[in-house]
């Protein structure tokens, strides 16, 4: 694979060379100091654009020959346009793809810029990793929000965060507005406004405790994981489930697998399988720029 750079822009800005699947030197970061909150959803779209070309030309001082940028930011892209994006709603409409290749080239950067989803570079950062790049992979991200990955990338929104999961006209904490989505039971904004007297870790550590009331979310908050993954693999077909994120602490791999096991019965679609992964922003990266390799040979 040849050398790119990954860039993923999440509740801060991360950068990294990539050259064989695997980090070349120093990440970059803003803010440099990762222990400071980034508040990105304060900063206008264009300034965004700004910071996320001067990681890129930092990285690019040294980096020899690219063959592409790869930007991984959340929401739903299409054809280098952010048609929506619910955690940084700055970015609604915008054309990423052409505004950071002008202000590149404006930098003597002429490297052809890609952008995805998040997730679905979470998924060809896993796929690269494990040298799966010609294997389907999907891969749910557990976060604020709950991100859908795929790769190979498929032409589509895939909100998969947004599957519904269920018919209850209450279940209205996504943040998008709608009901019954699997975001608005798993996400971790949406536990919040559900439990007005209780942060997400204490609604885990009481249910373990005996807590009834908590007791009863955990499962519901696995039943509706396992909902939103039963319908992907009823559409799509068995295949590689991988469970990452900032708050994979949450989920119970055994408890995930018996409600899965109670959705999908038929033969052909139970060769699927289910692994959880720690979080881990260099594989983000490694995705966005083997994404934006990927997209340059297509």
């Amino acid at each position: 694979m040849a050398r790119t750079i990954g860039v993923v822009m999440t509740d801060r800005i991360v950068a990294g060379l990539v050259d064989d699947n695997q980090i070349v030197g120093q990440l970059r970061h803003f803010p440099e100091n990762t222990k400071t909150k980034a508040g990105l959803v304060e900063i206008p779209s264009e300034q965004l654009s700004q910071l996320i070309c001067t990681l890129i030309s930092e990285l690019a001082k040294d980096a020899g020959e690219l063959t592409a940028i790869g930007v991984a930011v959340p929401g739903i892209i299409r054809y280098g346009v952010i048609e929506d994006s619910p955690n940084l709603n700055q970015l609604k409409g915008a054309k990423l793809t052409t505004t950071l290749s002008s202000a590149l080239r404006a930098r003597n950067i002429q490297t052809p810029v890609s952008v995805f989803n998040d997730a679905d570079a979470v998924a060809a950062g896993i796929a690269a990793q494990r040298g799966h790049l010609d294997r389907l992979i999907h891969v749910w991200t557990i976060g604020n929000g709950i991100g859908f990955g795929r790769h190979p990338a498929a032409e589509g929104p895939w909100e998969g965060g947004h599957m519904v999961v269920t018919l209850d006209p209450k279940e209205n904490y996504c943040g998008c507005g709608g009901r019954g989505h699997l975001e608005g039971i798993t996400g971790y904004r949406a536990m919040r406004r559900r439990f007005f007297d209780m942060e997400p870790d204490e609604i885990f550590e009481s249910a373990k405790k005996g807590d009834v009331r908590c007791a009863d979310f955990v499962h519901l908050w696995h039943r509706a994981l396992a909902a939103a993954t039963a319908t992907a693999i009823h559409l799509e077909g068995a295949g590689r489930f991988y469970f990452t994120g900032r708050n994979i602490r949450f989920l119970d791999e055994g408890l995930l697998k018996r409600y899965l096991d109670e959705m999908i019965m038929m033969s052909p679609l139970q060769s699927y399988t289910v692994e959880i992964l720690p979080e881990d922003q260099e594989t983000s990266i490694i995705g966005a720029g083997t994404g934006a390799a990927l997209a340059q040979r297509a």
